[in-house]
């Protein structure tokens, strides 16, 4: 019977392991696959950033309460921790104390119906769930009776491009270009920007990030110059909402930017929807859509959103907005379009399900292209989740989720007739945790 293969959730990452916390409570056997080699892989990797979010917000309560025997002990809920500490503080004991349920190394390359590809109807509902792990041995087939897809986007960064595809050039200019923020307390890394020319490309908060931890270089490290392109037509309210905005530490953010810039230690460039990206001399030169060409930089740091990867999931009957890649029923209220920051209305189970039944997308991978998640909105989707694959259909439908508003965020922000949703990560906050200490970044939950 179906009912006798686990729950598989793809990612051991903060929703993932979540995710399983939910399932273990509820009596529901789980199996997590993981591609990296401990928890929170992504997270380790920018082990750096401080994160917006406090430790108040940052632990599934399902979690807390499997911990709880463990002897673990909650941090100080009013600290904000970087990602290495949220990671070894709180998902590393999460894994362990979910013991076997997690599996390390174990790459997920496909997901199908035993037996039926996409296009069969016949039998497809009473069919098991086929996982295709990838593994140091080889490749197996696991069976599930659901699958959660919490694996986030942070593998897949949109490209240069304004269109949304890769600016010509963008591939051979590959080592001169960036699409994670710099780590400036690495020594390498920091080389790699002082004393140079560096453009950075996108509005969000990662972009802000950015220019904060280039402009403190640049006080530094003379000859050291930073340029801000943006797509829109003037800045605007990409600064964010300052003291209007709930997470004081992401309104902060916004000010030191806006100060930076207002210093003059940020060139501003707007109205430039990058097309091309050609060698000249030791740098690059990035041309638009019109065929202006920017002065050549050293180095390009382009924070222009991510996009899930799909292709796993090529034989899953998927009901996706054709514009965010989210789920159909949560593209609405996610929609950087009309949607204002913190007002995501609350969604759980009904609305990331799929025509495929017992799949879902979690997490970060569920808002698609949109680029407001906080790691709340995924403990409460986890958490609505298991109640309906545990038949508790009124627990599933009774979601309660209140996100922190930015006080002045709502729609893209565009000051162009004609400009797109979207721009360089939106209004509200990057598709990743991005900051250079001191400054502190959203928390959109990662991959």
């Amino acid at each position: 019977m179906v009912e006798e293969h686990p729950v598989v959730v793809i990612g051991a990452g903060p929703v993932g392991l979540a995710a399983a916390a939910e399932l273990a409570e509820r009596g529901l056997p789980a199996l997590v696959l993981e591609k990296g080699a401990a928890a929170g892989a992504a997270v380790r990797e920018w082990g750096h950033v401080r994160l917006f979010s406090s430790w108040r917000d940052l632990v599934a309560p399902a979690a807390e309460r499997l911990l709880a025997p463990t002897g673990w002990t909650r941090p100080d809920a009013g600290a904000y921790p970087t990602g290495a500490e949220w990671a070894a503080a709180y998902l590393e004991p999460l894994a362990a104390a979910l013991g076997e349920r997690v599996r390390f190394g174990a790459e997920v390359a496909g997901v199908s119906r035993r037996g039926r590809d996409r296009v069969v109807d016949a039998g497809r509902a009473d069919a098991p769930f086929t996982v295709r792990v990838r593994t140091a041995g080889g490749e197996e087939r696991l069976a599930a009776r659901a699958v959660v897809d919490a694996s986030g986007t942070w593998g897949s960064p949109n490209p240069l491009g304004a269109d949304g595809l890769p600016a010509l050039g963008e591939a051979e200019a590959a080592d001169r270009l960036t699409y994670r923020v710099p780590d400036l307390a690495e020594e390498q890394v920091r080389q790699r920007h002082a004393g140079r020319r560096t453009a950075v490309v996108g509005s969000g908060h990662s972009a802000l990030t950015a220019l904060v931890a280039l402009a403190g270089l640049a006080a530094e490290a003379p000859g050291t110059r930073v340029v801000w392109v943006l797509r829109r037509g003037a800045v605007g309210d990409a600064f964010g909402g300052g003291a209007a905005d709930q997470l004081a530490a992401r309104g902060a953010l916004g000010r030191r930017a806006q100060e930076a810039v207002d210093a003059g230690h940020v060139e501003v460039v707007t109205g430039f929807r990058t097309a091309g990206v050609r060698r000249e001399g030791g740098g690059v030169v990035l041309t638009d859509e019109d065929g202006r060409a920017l002065a050549p930089v050293d180095r390009v740091v382009a924070l222009t959103g991510f996009r899930p990867d799909l292709a796993p999931l090529a034989e899953i009957r998927l009901g996706l907005d054709p514009a965010l890649e989210a789920p159909a029923a949560l593209a609405p209220l996610i929609d950087p379009n009309t949607h204002s920051c913190g007002t995501v209305y609350p969604h759980g189970a009904a609305e990331l399900a799929h025509p495929e039944p017992g799949f879902y997308l979690a997490g970060m991978k569920s808002y698609g292209r949109a680029p407001t998640f906080l790691a709340l909105t995924g403990f409460e989707q986890v958490r609505s989740i298991a109640a309906a694959l545990a038949g508790d259909h009124e627990a599933a439908a009774r979601v309660e989720l209140v996100l922190p508003e930015t006080g002045v965020c709502k729609g893209p922000g565009l000051d162009d007739a004609d400009a797109q949703a979207g721009d360089d990560g939106g209004c509200c906050g990057a598709p990743e945790p991005v900051a250079v200490a001191p400054v502190r970044a959203v928390l959109p939950v990662l991959r």
